[in-house]
């Protein structure tokens, strides 16, 4: 039995991909017409992106429902923490805590949006561990802000630009598309 030899083919840049970039910078570009940092908002537009309005939907609320749990959670626990240790001098206590939050942020998950867990901690580790004490209210609300805007963009280029609506665009362009959805990009 003779094996076939694989050829090396390069990646193709798929709707889905082209339709990423087009999220990521939309929320870039309103970003910095209105003075704001982007970075949440175009991570939440790649996290949103799917191959489909479905897709996008599920991912784009994982990254929501995450985000919104993990930072209203870090938000009560850090809250918790500043009774003890007002200056934040001692973090120590943030260990127990968030064993404590990531326990609850699965339960919560499993009620509300069983995707939210992981980009759930993320954001639950980031207040509790990386904001300075004054700021970590403001600092949850604006990444779920955010994570919302970019979602929302996804959402909104998925819905306006459907799959089938661009292949028809590209084909009277003359430009041929994969036939199969899952070969397309990202």
């Amino acid at each position: 039995m003779q094996e076939k030899k694989r050829r090396f083919s390069f990646p193709s840049i798929g709707l889905r991909n082209i339709k990423t970039a087009l999220s990521a910078s939309l929320c870039a570009l309103l970003y910095f017409l209105i003075d704001r940092n982007p970075t949440f908002a175009c991570i939440g537009a790649v996290f949103g992106m799917g191959a489909n309005m479905e897709h996008s939907k599920l991912h784009g609320g994982n990254r929501l429902f995450g985000t919104v749990i993990g930072g209203f959670l870090g938000m009560g626990l850090f809250r918790f923490y500043l009774i003890f240790y007002p200056d934040g001098e001692s973090r120590l206590l943030l260990v127990p805590l968030l064993f404590v939050g990531v326990v609850v942020l699965i339960v919560l998950a499993q009620i509300f949006w069983v995707g939210a867990v992981q980009p759930g901690s993320v954001v639950l580790c980031i207040v509790l561990f990386n904001t300075p004490v004054d700021d970590y209210v403001s600092y949850a609300l604006n990444r779920m802000f955010d994570t919302g805007v970019g979602v929302v963009m996804s959402l909104l280029i998925n819905w306006l630009l459907p799959r089938e609506r661009l292949v028809d665009w590209l084909g009277r362009l003359g430009i041929k598309c994969h036939d199969t959805p899952h070969l397309d990009g990202v």
